[in-house]
């Protein structure tokens, strides 16, 4: 009798790796650095153009965009669409914490989405298709308007949460947090690494705001 089996594994589960993997590198590294990179608006005009201008000057730039971060971003975009309308959403049946929590990862990516859109047309889109220069003076005349004030900060809170909540569900699905204590703390660090990039992206905006 041969007991040899074969275990048939869906094309669902490796694109739900990917889609997982993708939020963490290279979008979430994406992130981090922009994050950082922003903060330096609280040094002023100079500081922040320096920024933009070394990082747009760097080699195979426009290569470097389309593959490290367009295409991840529409992959990882497009296929938790996919997972969004085709999941079943049973919050009103079993309104748990977790439940919650994958409510909420399905809403703020439709929100992040519709910001990072937005918000790269009006820098880097303008820039490849006007060759509207994007610099300190811009963004601050566009933090200006307290409606668009508005939608960057909700935008950026859809973000933060999203990445955060995204970074304890990659833990859990790739076995690295088993445990409900490790699964815990991993929720602890998360939730600080979200809120602790969120206060940086508020101040860098406020301080446009008041430029």
């Amino acid at each position: 009798m041969d007991s040899s089996y074969e275990i048939k594994i869906s094309p669902h589960f490796w694109l739900r790796r990917l889609h997982s993997l993708s939020g963490i590198f290279p979008i979430g590294a994406f992130l981090v650095e922009h994050m950082l990179s922003n903060a330096l608006i609280v040094k002023g005009p100079e500081a922040y153009n320096n920024q933009i201008e070394f990082l747009s000057g760097l080699p195979y730039v426009l290569w470097l965009e389309i593959f490290f971060i367009y295409l991840p971003i529409l992959y990882h975009a497009f296929y938790g669409f996919y997972v969004a309308f085709t999941g079943r959403n049973n919050l009103a049946w079993y309104p748990y914490r977790a439940n919650w929590l994958y409510s909420l990862q399905r809403w703020t990516g439709l929100i992040a989405f519709v910001y990072i859109f937005y918000h790269a047309y009006h820098t880097r889109g303008v820039n490849l298709l006007y060759g509207t220069e994007v610099d300190f003076a811009r963004m601050a005349q566009f933090m200006k308007d307290p409606r668009i004030l508005a939608f960057y900060i909700t935008g950026l809170a859809a973000v933060m949460f999203h990445f955060a909540n995204g970074i304890w569900g990659f833990l859990v699905s790739w076995g690295i947090t088993i445990g409900p204590r490790s699964q815990k703390a991993a929720g602890a660090v998360c939730a600080l690494v979200g809120l602790s990039l969120f206060v940086i992206g508020v101040n860098s905006l406020l301080h446009l705001a008041r430029a």
